[in-house]
């Protein structure tokens, strides 16, 4: 078995902080920055309680690997509902952001459970990188989809008094089919992964706040 200190811990945060800083800038110039904001947010306190937390102390897998699954996999079914529903193009009128289905898919669908599987490799053998993708999922998932929430009460920034879908270009790119969920024009409360947004904030919600209890519990 690999041990907890394989991996040098100031290499790890190293890594982890170029991630946390890269990834959203390069987000903000291929999508825009409503998501980065949102990812970007979720990813800096991750970097932290991840730093407190797991980097100090690797948790136990017979712990780390349930919640992190059970998150995945209902953050899974969320995309399910955002994908047939159109998340992505929806966010693009929304927001005016280039934000089409290829790229979703390729992100949520593709690089996202790659991403997922190795993390519960590295749980298993406590790789301290693997505990910040862990608590990155819990906090986005776990915390931010509440947002949902909160996009059928903005304004979309395309025809926001259109209530069909349109077609456009934005910043180069072609976006199909981008529909209007405002709900002063359709008359109805809901955006695309609404409905399935409390599945991963049950257990991502519930893993931040054992693992912040377990860890007041660790004598240092």
């Amino acid at each position: 078995m690999i041990h907890p200190l394989f991996f040098n811990q100031k290499l790890s945060v190293a890594l982890v902080f170029i991630i946390t800083i890269v990834t959203p800038i390069a987000g903000y110039f291929s999508i825009g920055l409503p998501p980065v904001i949102i990812v970007g947010g979720s990813a800096l306190i991750a970097f932290f309680c991840w730093h407190r937390t797991y980097l100090r102390n690797p948790v136990s897998p017979s712990l780390m690997l349930p919640l992190f699954v059970l998150t995945v996999a209902a953050l899974q079914i969320h995309i399910i509902e955002e994908y047939q529903m159109g998340f992505a193009p929806a966010m693009s009128r929304l927001f005016g952001i280039p934000w089409s289905e290829k790229s979703f898919l390729m992100v949520f669908a593709l690089v996202g459970p790659t991403i997922y599987t190795l993390t519960s490799l590295g749980l298993y053998y406590r790789i301290p990188i693997a505990g910040f993708v862990a608590w990155f999922i819990f906090i986005g998932p776990g915390v931010a989809e509440f947002t949902h929430f909160i996009f059928p009460l903005i304004a979309p920034d395309l025809f926001p008094h259109n209530p069909h879908p349109i077609t456009g270009s934005i910043k180069g790119s072609v976006i199909e089919n981008m529909p209007n969920f405002y709900y002063k024009t359709t008359g109805k409360y809901y955006f695309p992964g609404m409905w399935t947004a409390i599945l991963p904030m049950i257990p991502g919600c519930f893993a931040i706040i054992r693992l912040l209890l377990l860890q007041k519990k660790t004598p240092r």
